[in-house]
């Protein structure tokens, strides 16, 4: 059995009388790679407080291992916003940083007494390099201005930051709440990737599904304030899940079943023999709060009609747009056909988040023009339209907008209903929006935009923070989707599921237009990749048998002749070194330092031999 990590005993949760979960249990062990799923409010995010001891518990106990190096990335990082981003990153409190402090102190006071034990801790937590290796991961993360404050920083950014500062130490146990939002897809390949090769284990919070389904060795979900394991990845878990719920639903079915009779019973019971039959009448309200509590998510179903749109969509004629010297777009021009559904993606700061504000009219271009037909009904979801009042009820916000959404076919939804289809229950309709969670505001900013009954919708960023079976709701109305659709997302899954086509913004006005989903487009890309690679590879050094004009050597001098012998044994030693870096390289078992040693030391190692080749030719010559 593998070490357990951290333990969790019947911990129990609540905020006011809103239980978030009971007694729940479960463990951590040396190589678990956990992916945490709940709805909107579940608990997710308070849970992971709880064990990084942010936030007290109602009971139970959180136990870790004695000594155990562990890490915690919060959904939303604070750091000291005077800080630079290098002094952040040596105002974390792991165990790597502590020991530099008292390495300092202890130099800077000249008692030297426990200077060997410090000098033992620096060598074991590899602490001499630990400003290199922070630059190597803040590289990946494409942070490179070190001495910039974080109060400069983008709320992404700053995410960033947090996230090497995690990486960084190398914990034995990390906990990510979202790593996924304000990565571009990019930085979470690598991410992914790092994580999946690393013995790191891992309890995470993500919306991500593929990063789920290709990192994640085990699903625990938090599901009517409980826990259930699934030891798979999250293609297991949806299997497996969808048995459980139809287990549960037959078993529902049956007790609403009994409840009728029960209700019956109850009903007719006179009320001079109810102390006659107590057990009976307690067994019918247990079977009550039962039936009640049945989980119908999985059935929801939603669609809408969309109001009519014509033919004619939006024509981007001549679109000129830069910042300075950053160009977002140059001479573009593209014709949106009728019920397009097309995905926006591309590094940040590659420019889609503009380009879709330059159609809404909120930016201009610098130059040209977009041509918008007349039926165009735009429906705009973006990060940025998260605005409400706190104090006004979930209920409201939405009537708002609309009392009636029409579905079509003769079908309506009132704005209460709308709301339930959006995991909003009755009773929740009627909260304070200040009483949301941070994705349960998400959800509501969504339903403000739907339930408008737009024919062209505008997503940017969508999936940032909503749960999966929300996102599923998302998915499944999108698809449904009687109008046109562009989407700004970095969700690999959720890109796949509903546009058609991609713009892909690569930087500097390059945008290319490519005929598929994400997964079809990266499988190209690798391709493409690797084409470009094969071409642009320098020749090898090949023998000539033409000699410069100024050679007139006949034989080697006996410094050569040394040379000469010595330099076949070196060429073979370093072909081995180059296997054993190749093996070490694909076995999987490297940390990031070691395969960036490694990546980098292979790249010297094949330049040795073909230099040492080259020249091992030239001496043939005259051998």
């Amino acid at each position: 059995m593998a070490n357990p990590l951290l333990q969790i005993d019947t911990l129990t949760k609540s905020f006011g009388d809103r239980m978030l979960f009971r007694n729940i249990s479960f463990g951590v062990a040396e190589g678990d790679k956990i992916g945490l799923i709940a709805g909107n409010g579940a608990g997710k995010t308070s849970l992971l407080n709880i064990i990084a001891g942010k936030e007290p518990s109602d009971n139970g106990r959180v136990v870790f291992r004695n000594d155990i190096r562990f890490a915690y990335l919060e959904q939303s990082p604070q750091f000291d916003p005077g800080l630079t981003v290098l002094e952040a990153c040596f105002q974390t409190e792991n165990e790597a940083v502590k020991v530099i402090a008292r390495y300092e102190e202890i130099m800077e006071s000249g008692n030297h007494l426990e200077l060997d034990e410090i000098l033992a801790k620096m060598d074991l937590l590899k602490a001499w390099d630990y400003e290199q290796r922070i630059r190597q991961i803040l590289s990946q993360l494409k942070i490179f201005q070190l001495d910039q404050k974080i109060g400069e920083l983008s709320g992404g950014q700053v995410k960033r930051v947090a996230l090497a500062n995690t990486l960084i130490s190398e914990p034995e146990l990390i906990m990510l709440d979202e790593p996924t939002n304000h990565l571009d897809l990019d930085m979470v390949e690598w991410l992914e990737e790092y994580l999946s090769r690393s013995n790191i284990s891992l309890l995470m919070v993500t919306h991500d599904r593929y990063f789920l389904d290709r990192v994640c060795t085990q699903i625990i979900e938090i599901d009517d304030r409980q826990i259930y394991s699934y030891k798979g990845n999250y293609a297991y878990y949806l299997e497996k899940r969808g048995e459980r719920i139809v287990v549960q639903n037959a078993e529902a079915d049956s007790a609403q079943n009994i409840y009728r009779k029960e209700l019956d019973w109850m009903r007719r019971q006179p009320q001079a023999r109810a102390t006659k039959a107590k057990s009976r009448i307690d067994a019918f309200y247990e079977l009550e709060e039962q039936v009640k509590q049945r989980n119908q998510a999985n059935d929801i179903k939603l669609s809408a009609k969309g109001s009519y749109i014509g033919k004619k969509i939006f024509e981007a004629n001549h679109i000129t747009k830069s910042f300075g010297d950053i160009k977002i777009t140059d001479d573009f021009n593209y014709i949106f056909t009728r019920y397009e559904k097309m995905g926006i993606i591309g590094n940040n700061g590659t420019g889609k988040s503009t380009f879709i504000k330059m159609l809404l009219g909120i930016e201009q271009p610098d130059s040209g023009n977009f041509d918008i037909g007349e039926t165009v009904n735009f429906g705009y979801y973006s990060q940025e339209g998260l605005q409400f009042d706190e104090q006004t009820k979930v209920i409201d916000a939405v009537q708002k907008i609309a009392e009636v959404i029409d579905l079509g076919n003769g079908n309506k939804l009132t704005a209460s209903q709308f709301l339930q289809h959006f995991l909003f229950a009755p009773a929740k309709q009627h909260d304070f929006v200040y009483k949301l969670s941070g994705g349960e505001k998400r959800r509501l900013h969504l339903c403000t935009v739907l339930i408008k009954n737009p024919n062209f919708l505008i997503l940017d960023e969508p999936t940032n923070d909503l749960d999966i079976i929300t996102l599923n709701i998302l998915e499944e109305y999108l698809i449904g989707f009687k109008g046109c659709l562009i989407v700004i997302s970095h969700d690999r899954y959720f890109m796949d599921k509903v546009v058609d086509h991609l713009l892909c913004f690569h930087g500097d006005a390059e945008i290319q237009d490519f005929p598929g989903n994400y997964t079809q487009y990266r499988d190209w890309k690798s391709l493409e990749d690797k084409r470009v690679a094969e071409e642009t590879k320098p020749p090898k050094p090949i023998k000539t048998s033409e000699k410069p004009v100024q050679q007139e050597k006949t034989k080697l001098t006996f410094r050569e002749k040394q040379e000469f012998e010595g330099l076949e044994a070196e060429i073979q030693r370093l072909e081995t070194e180059k296997e054993q870096l190749a093996q070490q390289l694909s076995s999987g078992n490297l940390s990031s330092e070691e395969l960036i040693n490694a990546s980098n030391r292979i790249s010297q190692v094949v330049s040795l031999i073909d230099e040492k080749t080259y020249r091992w030719l030239e001496l043939s010559e005259f051998a």
